[in-house]
């Protein structure tokens, strides 16, 4: 993960013997529903390749609708309580959140069918690479020489009408705060083709731990281990809440350039934070 670290990981006691036994109990549970998710995505994906060779530019298909019943089911294991304000557009485009942690993957997959923009890096991660490469998500390389490949490549995943979701931060925080969004990924919704159709809209994740636990518990950042964090949240999550706030979406041709765009949707995102963090 990136290295943004300016601030201190929550220090927690070790989990007792109730705590562990959920731990497992509930990672069996998720390995179960993932592995029968993954086998029902995979045979539902050939189907939608198929129809997309007839339609090109049909909807997003019934693979990518697995993929929300299992981030549900996950949410639901992990111990959070999903509350919405505001829905996903029905536009093709993308949506853009801050990012404090591997769960927004989770929670932004719950809400809407979209594929997600990554990093390349996670495809080498065990386990986790070989399901985010079969699930069709873009992975790019933060490389000046790489730019115009991977603006094709999103390109084309937009013109088909998927709809793309990235973390225009850069990098995930403690949860406590909205780093300035990066605009490099929002230019390619200025091509010629897709300015005009296309929206962006603006999404805000705020996550509120039990009293009992740090603010911070779910924010993952700087050099926290996945597995230690993914194995803290099964022990002890219970009770926690994610707020994710749907904004009106924004057109690429209202704005001048990909800043401009890129700024307005981090304003947008600021402006629920406050109120998510703090009701």
């Amino acid at each position: 993960m990136s290295a943004w670290n300016d601030a201190t990981p929550p220090r927690l006691a070790s989990p007792g013997p109730a705590a562990r036994l959920r731990m497992v109990l509930r990672a069996a549970a998720a390995l179960v529903w993932t592995g029968g998710i993954f086998a029902t995505f995979l045979a539902l994906r050939g189907v939608d390749i198929a129809v997309r060779a007839i339609a090109p530019r049909s909807s997003p298909g019934l693979a990518p609708r697995v993929l929300q019943l299992w981030a549900r089911g996950v949410l639901a294991l992990l111990g959070l309580r999903l509350r919405r304000r505001g829905a996903p557009m029905a536009h093709p485009g993308a949506i853009v959140a801050n990012h404090s942690s591997w769960l927004d993957i989770v929670v932004l997959q719950s809400a809407a069918p979209v594929v997600f923009v990554a990093k390349s890096e996670v495809a080498g991660w065990p386990v986790i690479g070989r399901i985010v490469r079969a699930i069709g998500t873009v992975l790019i390389e933060r490389r000046p020489t790489e730019a115009a490949r991977q603006s094709a490549a999103l390109h084309a995943r937009l013109a088909r009408g998927d709809q793309l979701a990235f973390f225009p931060e850069g990098t995930s925080t403690d949860g406590s705060r909205v780093l300035p969004f990066k605009s490099a990924l929002f230019g390619v919704f200025f091509a010629p083709d897709l300015k005009d159709a296309l929206r962006i809209q603006p999404v805000t994740i705020a996550y509120r731990a039990p009293p009992e636990l740090p603010p911070a518990f779910y924010g993952w950042w700087g050099d926290m281990a996945f597995g230690a964090h993914l194995a803290t949240v099964l022990a002890l999550s219970r009770g926690g809440v994610v707020d994710v706030t749907f904004h009106p979406p924004l057109r690429a041709a209202d704005y001048p350039d990909r800043k401009a765009l890129a700024d307005a949707a981090g304003t947008a995102v600021r402006s629920a934070w406050t109120v998510a963090a703090t009701v």
